[in-house]
């Protein structure tokens, strides 16, 4: 396996040792990212910038030249704030539902929608509709002359067979549960406004982003470190390393267009969740346990649109692999919000 950016950026670690370095690793860009941020010619906004994938988002366009980079974000997390702001970031605190907030934002040619609503949505389908079809139509609405990259979910698809290569963006449609049935709601909104108003938008449909302290594979890492059965029913997953789906991101401006464009992000390859923990128990010196048996299909992503534009990621699998064995031995940091990849209800 490569150790090398494949368009020549930076070789990876052979381990992370520290949030710091972890950091460090997600949002230093690629020679193909910074030319891309480069290229834009106005200020960029990241909506959401308080949540998982948002702060590194931020850091790489920064790291990468943007002109400037503004966060909005409710920061519930003060800390949070200070860390973007010292990273050159600039921060807004607002809530996106709150019209009087949202007028008063700044226009900017560049936007970027990230803020969504999964982990509680079962119980609170009020606010999960409000979040994931309301708002994202309103923020058309609202920054119609702005080129917009939109991030939507892959449980917009129906489960497709284990033994395929996943759905593509042309596949059926299948929302199972209140919070895939949102997004999609969003993703129409957004297809609308796009059309009527013809502002450019990228809808990006992301399956499974991951990196140490969240994710699929740092769930299964965990569970086998200490002993707990994994469930094979949801038997096959897909996994993108966070950093480089954010690199992916950074370069999707120009794919922007009206009618909305829908791409998948995600990694190249179906992953069986057994073979992860066994490679993750085989580095752990721990045998994993599992509970029940694959089922025939699952959710999946065809990313293969998506990667013959722009090019495969950097990190793969087995090297997630490697650096997650090593952070759960040395006690690393979980952010403490399990992934739920397994439910087959749609109920998070």
């Amino acid at each position: 396996m490569s150790t090398n950016w494949p368009d020549g950026g930076a070789a990876l670690p052979a381990c992370i040792d520290s949030e710091e370095q972890l950091v460090a690793q997600m949002t230093t860009p690629s020679p193909a990212v910074v030319a891309a941020v480069s290229a834009l010619d106005g200020d960029v906004l990241v909506l959401g910038v308080g949540g998982k994938m948002g702060p590194t988002l931020a850091e790489l366009l920064v790291r990468a030249g943007a002109r400037r980079v503004i966060g909005v974000s409710r920061f519930s997390d003060a800390a949070q704030r200070r860390y973007l702001e010292a990273r050159g970031v600039v921060t807004i605190r607002a809530d996106l539902l709150d019209e009087l907030d949202l007028v008063e934002l700044p226009e900017a040619p560049y936007v970027y929608l990230l803020a969504g609503f999964k982990f509680g949505a079962t119980g609170n389908e009020p606010m999960t509709w409000a979040m994931n079809t309301w708002l994202p139509g309103r923020i058309l609405q609202r920054f119609s002359e702005a080129r917009l990259v939109y991030v939507s979910s892959g449980n917009v698809y129906a489960y497709t067979p284990a033994d395929g290569p996943g759905a593509a963006e042309t596949a059926p449609l299948g929302p199972l549960g209140e919070y895939a049935q949102s997004r999609l709601g969003g993703e129409r909104l957004v297809q609308h406004f796009s059309a009527v108003q013809g502002t450019p938008v990228l809808i990006v449909r992301l399956f499974y982003a991951t990196e140490l302290r969240y994710g699929i594979i740092h769930d299964l890492a965990w569970k086998v470190a200490r002993g707990e059965p994994i469930d094979l029913t949801m038997g096959h997953v897909n996994q993108i390393w966070q950093g480089d789906a954010n690199a992916y991101l950074a370069r999707c401006m120009p794919l922007c267009a009206s009618p909305a464009r829908i791409v998948n992000l995600t990694g190249p390859q179906v992953l069986r969740v057994r073979d992860l923990a066994a490679c993750l128990g085989a580095q752990l010196g721990r045998e994993p346990v599992f509970r029940g048996a694959e089922a025939d299909t699952a959710l999946l992503g065809d990313a293969r649109a998506l990667i013959g534009e722009l090019g495969p990621p950097a990190v793969a699998p087995e090297q997630i692999c490697r650096w997650m064995a090593q952070w759960v031995r040395a006690g690393g940091r979980s952010l403490g919000k399990p992934t739920k990849y397994e439910s087959r209800t749609g109920e998070f």
